[in-house]
């Protein structure tokens, strides 16, 4: 239960008043709950005839003997001028006061609650969301994409079924059961301190088959995450897996993780549904043990209560049945839903390597050049991904970069904005490490092209304005002309608002492109990052998309990773790379000319 606790002081502070309220209508209905479970009392004396004659009234004063001397006078006043069936109305109508201001009281409590477990919910999620978003691209190259949605969506799900669902439980159950107790203490303190003995035998048997849940959810939750992630992927590779027809075979596997996931969750709800049937039968032996104990010491005249009295107290015991269940099941809940929040927590936890130092320096623009010096960098220890690249990039120049895939280019694209880290070495701007700029302003100086387009799935119009805050239909449009897109935007039935789809599915790839083109001209950046931008494309498409690029990286600072080597002839400077190393840098000419690794590329295509 500490982790429990541990949860609630994470998230419930934000709710502070709502919690208060909840516990101080939940106090109110408990008090009168027990109130009315004490009306059974004279109820009972009345039909049996014990009711001692109360002659005197006594002062008013804040103490049970008293309240209950002066109750019993006003009983046997009326019993006497109305009789006793007059006066069981009378007790009766009072017993439904008692309960209707019992009633209305949880009703509030539970409002209260309500909000606090909602909200709680709703920042968990902004918190996972807000994570993912700031975490490393390297994070997720370690992580299944289907397991993080996962924990993002089902443990979530779990955690509000079974650990907030439990709040309310918590915020009044507890005061019920101390209400009860209390006045069971009063009403007869040797029964009680039998009834306490008792009582924590029965919580710690249950408590003891609870927390087995927790490692069989835990690992129920880690399957859901491989079934989702077998989902993702075969709705990612359903083209390949019918071209390769290799529906059986995918069909193999998700039986094997459904079958899995079948057993480890027989095995958990087997031992959840015990919840019931253990709490049930301990809750009905506690109370025959009490019977017989109580019964023993009131038929030998140990105890000053009378039998209505230990029906009252019994009625207060049995109060405490309930809430007690509730407990037991609440605790085999929270059990599982403690495995989801461990899973959460692995993503709220997890360091991101690519941090602001304190005091960065703000970046609007840059004047000079963009400088490489002796950098190293590796994914995985120990394997060299760039050995000791040096390279300078002046203001306005365009640098292609181009050589065999796995040579190191589209890292090298990626170390300067920062979603990895150089291992050693440093990469400056005018100058200045980039580790000392402010993350967001850096990545702001730069737009992306790559060779997949990733767009959303939202209109046109969104999907050209992305990141830009403010922009007008006119702004868009004239983006999307200088990327050659207005054409075939104009052309579609809803025009700029038509929705594009997931994945920008419903257009073709040079569309798509075009699309990602007119993003990054809206964006207007100085900084230009074109990762293999038409490889993928057939060559009417090219030349379209190809126009595009031209105009966007007109008097802009250009990184161009590319294959073709017919799309990078005019760039300023080509650097070849190979095995992590940059071999031959210079112009087209010159590389051709030097009869190296640029020239047996340049040979090769055009053969």
């Amino acid at each position: 239960m500490k982790e429990f606790f541990s949860i609630l002081k994470r998230y419930i502070p934000p709710y502070k008043f709502e919690l208060i309220m909840s516990f101080v209508y939940n106090i109110l209905a408990a008090i009168f709950g027990v109130f009315s479970f004490l009306m059974m009392q004279p109820v009972l004396e009345i039909l049996f005839e014990e009711t001692e004659s109360v002659t005197t009234k006594a002062e008013w004063a804040l103490n049970i003997d008293t309240l209950k001397h002066n109750f019993y006078y006003y009983i046997s006043q009326y019993k006497e001028e109305y009789g006793a069936d007059t006066a069981l109305i009378f007790v009766g109508v009072i017993l439904l006061f008692a309960v209707l201001f019992k009633v209305g009281f949880t009703f509030l409590g539970s409002y209260h609650s309500v909000s606090i477990r909602n909200g709680v919910v709703r920042d968990m999620r902004q918190q996972i969301y807000d994570k993912i978003i700031s975490l490393p691209i390297a994070y997720f190259s370690d992580e299944k994409k289907g397991d993080i949605i996962a924990r993002s969506t089902g443990d979530v799900q779990e955690v509000e079924n079974s650990v907030m669902n439990s709040l309310d439980m918590f915020l009044k159950n507890p005061i019920l059961i101390i209400v009860a107790l209390a006045t069971m203490i009063v009403m007869s303190p040797s029964l009680t301190l039998f009834v306490f003995i008792l009582l924590p035998i029965a919580g710690g048997l249950i408590g003891r088959i609870g927390r087995s849940l927790k490692k069989t959810s835990r690992k129920g939750q880690d399957k859901m995450g491989d079934i989702l992630s077998t989902i993702e992927e075969s709705l990612s590779g359903l083209r390949i897996i019918k071209a390769f027809t290799a529906e059986d075979r995918m069909k193999t596997r998700f039986n094997g993780e459904i079958n899995q996931y079948r057993r480890i969750m027989n095995s958990l709800m087997r031992r959840r549904v015990l919840a019931h049937p253990i709490s049930e039968f301990l809750g009905t032996a506690v109370i025959v043990i009490v019977l017989w104990y109580g019964g023993r010491i009131i038929l030998n005249n140990e105890s000053s209560m009378n039998g209505a009295g230990f029906i009252a107290y019994l009625v207060v015991f049995y109060s405490i049945i309930n809430p007690a269940k509730s407990f037991s099941k609440a605790f085999y809940s929270i059990q599982k839903g403690l495995a989801s929040m461990n899973r959460i927590d692995q993503i709220l936890d997890a360091e991101s390597n690519i941090k602001q130092i304190q005091n960065a320096k703000n970046l609007n623009d840059f004047s000079e050049s963009i400088k490489y010096e002796n950098i190293d960098f590796e994914y995985n220890k120990g394997v060299k991904v760039l050995k000791n690249i040096n390279l300078e990039i002046k203001k306005g120049q365009t640098i292609a970069l181009v050589g065999q895939s796995g040579s190191g280019k589209t890292t090298f694209a990626d170390l300067l904005p920062r979603f990895y880290d150089v291992c050693s070495g440093k990469i400056s701007i005018d100058g200045t490490d980039i580790k000392e700029y402010k993350i967001d302003e850096l990545r702001s100086l730069m737009g992306n092209v790559n060779q997949e387009s990733i767009l959303f799935n939202d209109t046109i119009f969104n999907n050209i304005a992305f990141g830009v805050e403010n922009a007008t239909l006119e702004d868009v449009e004239a983006a999307a002309k200088i990327a050659n897109a207005h054409d075939f935007i104009s052309a579609m039935n809803d025009s700029y608002y038509t929705n594009i789809g997931d994945r920008g599915g419903k257009l073709s790839g040079g569309q798509r492109q075009r699309l990602s083109i007119a993003r990054a001209i809206l964006k207007n950046p100085p900084i230009l990052i074109l990762d293999e931008a038409t490889s993928a494309l057939d060559t009417e498409s090219e030349k379209l998309v190809q126009e595009a690029l031209d105009k966007l990286m007109q008097k802009r600072t250009s990184i161009v990773i590319a294959h073709r080597l017919s799309t990078i002839k005019n760039a300023d400077l080509i650097c070849v790379f190979q095995e992590g190393e940059i071999v031959e840098r210079g112009t087209h000419e010159e590389l051709v000319e030097r009869n190296g690794v640029y020239r047996k590329l340049y040979e090769m295509q055009n053969l």
